[in-house]
């Protein structure tokens, strides 16, 4: 029934909009960002504090009425802008993040979540350190392929189940965060957002698979090692504490629900078309221009999942624990997020004649040229708490956003917001969509995950001292 319902509204939603293109920013035509105080910002930094202390606080209240909670703070975002510019403005930025951002955004988890959990790695493995830390590599390298969104969902379950019998096993979920549903989808336009919005903006396909190779060697081999330590350690510890029974046996591994593989072929087959193929023909809706390719990307991903959903034997994904309780607490979370946003990404954007023009003035050098090492810096730092994909774009057109002076007078300033987007989207639950999939579907599973703050200290103490170390070495 939950899924029905959700199906419908994201079916509805696509129908009435029918036509999502992915800007994957806030544009907030109708707003003056140079004269909003960081007073609009309340409401975004009211759902965090909201998100990160519910659980802990009021976690039956939360569970229950988070929804609401999120509603009213979206509310509390959008009644202001009408009372001071007017409800026809309020309206367009509303309409703008939702209809061109939100919906493309939730109909692609929606199909990477619905196809993976249609592909069942039936079995189960011990999962020692050597065999996690394997395990991460595998889907740190598939993150880049079919997207950090698509890898988590597949290998989440698995590494779960690996580690099921242990009593020191939130950590194993941390470090997947760190790698699969982030570090690991840095190579490729496929692999994160934020590089699928440079993409559509010029970027070649592979340039980021050359220019943040030795980025990403050199972050995620630091963060696996440090992983590989530390699961040695909590091993090491378990040997002398009392047994816990193995709820799931160690098994032969088997892949199940192979037409859902080709399905996802089908999903990145769709992005790669949408940017490909440019037939010229668009149209406007209340104003917004639309491209074909992108009605037909959008369309044809939704009916992927929707195929996904008809084909797959309901056994794999009872096997898989899969419930829409994850991605319905992701819809409905990110939809808040992404209104609340649009007020301060309307700041960002009035750039030195903003309320943040002192950030702004921080990615400039005294000679005028990009300060590397403070766009990766503030980069990572925006994305660790808005989305990363708009995070992204505001500071690719703050370096001037032309892609093809970016990818080569100023290829180290385009490596250092491609990284920064990238990686520090790890740094909190909020930061890259997985992440919060991920601690959902974990927390469904019994793990027990630390909150918002317990998992920032995590990606402080592990992340913050490697991005230094990283910045230092490529971006000084």
């Amino acid at each position: 029934m939950r899924f029905l319902t959700l199906a419908a509204g994201l079916a509805t939603l696509a129908f009435a909009t029918l036509f999502s293109v992915t800007a994957f920013a806030a544009e907030s035509h109708a707003l003056p960002g140079d004269v909003m105080s960081l007073w609009w910002a309340v409401p975004f930094a009211g759902l965090l504090l909201s998100i990160a202390t519910g659980p802990l606080l009021f976690p039956h209240v939360w569970e229950h009425h988070y929804g609401k909670i999120t509603m009213g703070w979206a509310l509390l975002a959008i009644a202001p802008m009408g009372w001071a510019y007017g409800a026809s403005a309020a309206t367009e930025s509303v309409l703008h993040a939702v209809l061109l951002e939100y919906m493309s955004f939730i109909i692609l988890l929606f199909a990477l979540f619905t196809i993976a959990g249609g592909i069942l790695v039936a079995g189960n493995i011990h999962g020692t350190p050597l065999m996690n830390a394997g395990l991460l590599l595998i889907g740190a390298m598939l993150a880049s392929v079919v997207g950090t969104t698509g890898a988590s969902m597949i290998m989440i379950r698995p590494i779960i189940r690996a580690n099921d019998n242990r009593p020191f096993n939130a950590h194993v979920v941390i470090f997947f965060i760190f790698l699969v549903s982030n570090i690991g989808g840095s190579l490729t336009p496929l692999g994160d957002p934020p590089l699928f919005v440079g993409f559509l903006r010029g970027v070649d396909f592979f340039w980021t698979t050359i220019h943040i190779l030795p980025d990403t060697l050199f972050v995620g081999g630091l963060v696996l090692a440090v992983f590989l330590a530390m699961d040695f350690y909590f091993h090491g510890r378990e040997e002398g504490a009392p047994k816990i029974k193995d709820p799931t046996p160690d098994s032969k591994i088997r892949i199940r629900g192979l037409p859902n593989i080709v399905l996802l072929a089908g999903v990145i087959a769709a992005i790669l078309m949408s940017a490909a193929w440019k037939p010229g023909t668009a149209f406007s809706i209340m104003g917004v221009e639309i491209e074909i390719q992108n009605l037909a990307r959008d369309i044809v991903i939704l009916a992927l999942a929707l195929v996904s959903l008809a084909i797959s034997r309901k056994e794999y994904r009872a096997a898989n624990g899969f419930t829409w309780g994850p991605i319905a607490e992701v819809a409905k979370l990110f939809a808040g997020i992404f209104i609340c946003i649009v007020p301060v990404i309307a700041i960002l954007r009035a750039g030195p004649s903003g309320a943040l023009a002192p950030l702004v003035a921080l990615v400039t050098g005294a000679d005028g040229q990009p300060n590397d090492l403070a766009y990766f810096w503030l980069t990572g730092a925006l994305s660790s708490f808005l989305d990363n994909a708009p995070t992204y774009l505001v500071f690719f057109e703050l370096a001037g956003g032309d892609a093809q002076r970016l990818m080569t007078d100023l290829a180290s300033t385009l490596a250092a917001i491609s990284a920064g987007a990238v990686f520090m989207g790890a740094n909190t639950y909020v930061g890259n969509a997985p992440n919060f999939m991920v601690y959902a579907i974990a927390r469904h599973q019994g793990v027990k995950m630390p909150g918002f703050f317990g998992y920032m200290l995590w990606s402080g103490a592990v992340l913050i001292p490697i991005f230094i170390l990283a910045s230092l070495l490529f971006f000084r």
